[in-house]
């Protein structure tokens, strides 16, 4: 089998045994296809003849097309798997990108609302109306729980359980998370839910958030609407729903929360990823030093 059969075969194993997302699927096999036409431009048909200089020239290569470090790293990550897949069908012996060095990458630290930026969106939406209970609610659950949009639209009535105030998010990779909601998030979908029942078109789908139509939301539905609101309230700095996550990770760490318990919350698999917003708190301590020390 040739190298593109076998990046055919290695995505075949990422969707059935690993269950990725078709999104991140998109993402590998854009990766991939790259690297394929690069060994293509050196002759290069077979993954026994995959080396180091070959993965060294496809790095450099991704530069002088303009891409950034951080891009590159998800391109290389993507190549690693695919040598690590190589080595357990026994197709190679060795692995060549173990060689290959990372890009540097200087870590951006994630932008947050603040408290009082938060309560004025989760106040915006009007709640006389089918539109604004809906909104009020999934921003309510957005913050509340930290979802991602991905987990926040893929909702389903049954995923709510409001006797024990809880959530079951099916997050990356097919991993499902329960995670705990607050009374203002269950009064919100309390009052939804009730409009919800008296749409015409409600009883045909088990999505939790409908559009007027009947429709489930869409992402670009959450990213344009919590737009909306955000510039309704005054708020000129972008907002979308992930700075939403980060901000409910942010101020949890604020709060005393540990950083254990914010990780399974945000079902990070690992620790590192969660250990970011510990730099956000730290910026935070320091303001709240400065502004309350006396010698300070």
């Amino acid at each position: 089998m040739n190298l593109h059969g076998w990046v055919d075969a290695y995505l075949d194993h990422l969707r059935v045994e690993r269950a990725l997302s078709p999104r991140t699927l998109e993402a590998y096999a854009r990766d991939l296809a790259k690297l394929c036409a690069l060994c293509e431009t050196h002759g290069v048909d077979s993954p026994t003849n995959l080396d180091p200089t070959i993965l060294s020239a496809y790095m450099v290569e991704l530069g002088r097309q303009g891409i950034g470090a951080r891009s590159a790293c998800r391109h290389l990550s993507a190549v690693r798997g695919f040598m690590k897949f190589l080595l357990r069908e026994r197709v190679l012996s060795a692995d060549p990108a173990s060689l290959v060095e990372r890009p540097r990458t200087t870590r951006k630290l994630p932008r947050v609302l603040s408290v009082d930026e938060i309560r004025s969106i989760l106040d915006a939406p009007d709640s006389t109306t089918f539109r604004g209970l809906r909104d009020r609610a999934m921003l309510h659950v957005m913050y509340a729980a930290g979802l991602r949009v991905s987990e926040l639209v893929g909702l389903r009535l049954s995923d709510i359980d409001k006797k024990q105030g809880l959530v079951l998010a099916l997050g990356k990779g097919g991993k499902r998370r329960i995670v705990p909601l607050g009374e203002l998030a269950l009064d919100a979908i309390d009052a939804y839910l009730k409009a919800r029942a008296a749409h015409p078109k409600a009883a045909a789908t088990q999505a939790l958030f409908l559009s007027p139509r009947g429709k489930p939301l869409t992402r670009q539905g959450v990213w344009k609407l919590l737009g909306v609101y955000a510039r309704g309230v005054g708020i000129s700095k972008p907002s979308s729903p992930h700075k939403f996550r980060h901000s409910f990770a942010t101020h949890l760490l604020e709060g005393g929360a540990d950083l254990r318990s914010v990780q399974a919350l945000l079902g990070h698999a690992n620790i590192v990823t969660t250990e970011i917003y510990t730099h956000l708190t730290d910026d935070h301590v320091r303001t709240v030093y400065r502004k309350t020390h006396p010698r300070s």
